[in-house]
């Protein structure tokens, strides 16, 4: 067995600086539980959901979670943060290891469109490896409901799937449902956490490489510290879950290659006569005006 423990953090967020709040929390779970090694909080965790708050990166910011990894000689994630750089605004999540160097950041490939406007989508998958553990992937929110993201981290050998979410719309069940499949499909651990208030509805949960739930929580606040066993993926992915389906092998092995990723000839026809990605209105709704709006769902975005 391969041990590592990892506590994923659901609390109330404001709209607005949440960085000394989030301290406490770290402080407070490791005061309780000084075995986690790795702590992860919720998708916009540190700032909210609005765009004003955007930050560069690095920055003062990340300096605060850096701060707390290397005080505590833990990995932290911080969730996700809009951060401002050449290009335009992004959705990004820094992952900052126990010595508190900045390993990498992730930036989100999916913003909630069309509630998301002013995010810029992301392009490069981000892993890294802890040593004597195994390897992490990170995917925000609605990046997970395109499965293509996951399999690509799957077959990087990924083990467990870091996913801060911020939900506070009545599809959080639908979110719950793609997590748990997703672990069963990928043969992989996925801490999928939400926050409360201006941060999500909660319900924050984990699933295991067999697809078992692990932990579902509810809409209070939680520290979710879940110890996992990395031997229990590859055991998975190599005699199949739960000694059954052996998918990672049968993908590798597959006899097509799917005609929908070549865009240069797949008829995308069909696809084209959905319309534009854009806000459904009413039919008797006058046009909207020509304003900036913010972003609302699990940004209040997803």
């Amino acid at each position: 067995m391969k041990p590592f423990a990892i506590a994923g953090i659901q609390m109330h967020l404001g709209h607005g600086s949440n960085i000394e709040a989030m301290r406490q929390r770290v402080d407070l779970t490791m005061h309780l539980f000084p075995w986690v090694q790795m702590v992860t909080f919720s998708e916009l965790a540190c700032y909210g959901p609005l765009l004003q708050h955007a930050q560069p990166l690095p920055g003062a910011a990340e300096d605060a979670f850096r701060d707390m990894a290397r005080h505590h000689r833990i990995w932290i994630v911080n969730g996700s943060m809009y951060e401002r750089r050449d290009g335009g605004i992004f959705n990004t999540t820094s992952v900052i290891n126990p010595e508190g160097d900045v390993v990498g950041r992730y930036r989100k490939m999916f913003p909630f469109l069309p509630l998301e406007q002013g995010v810029q989508a992301g392009t490069e998958f981000f892993t890294f490896d802890v040593e004597g553990a195994g390897k992490f992937g990170v995917l925000n929110c609605y990046d997970i409901w395109f499965p293509e993201t996951s399999r690509q981290l799957a077959a990087m050998g990924v083990d467990v799937i870091l996913h801060p979410v911020m939900t506070h719309t009545i599809d959080r069940d639908v979110d719950i449902a793609i997590s748990h499949a997703t672990s069963a499909m990928m043969q992989c651990y996925i801490f999928d956490i939400n926050g409360l208030g201006a941060g999500g509805n909660g319900r924050s949960c984990v699933f295991d490489p067999s697809g078992r739930q692990l932990f579902m929580g509810d809409t209070t606040e939680q520290i979710i510290p879940i110890e996992i066993d990395m031997e229990l993926v590859r055991r998975s992915r190599e005699r199949g879950i739960r000694g059954l389906g052996q998918m990672a092998k049968s993908f590798r092995d597959r006899a097509v290659d799917f005609p929908v990723y070549d865009r240069e000839r797949f008829d995308s026809s069909y696809l084209d006569s959905l319309g534009a990605l854009a806000t459904p209105r009413r039919v008797d709704a006058p046009a909207p005006r020509n304003v900036h709006t913010l972003p609302v769902r699990r940004s209040l975005v997803n």
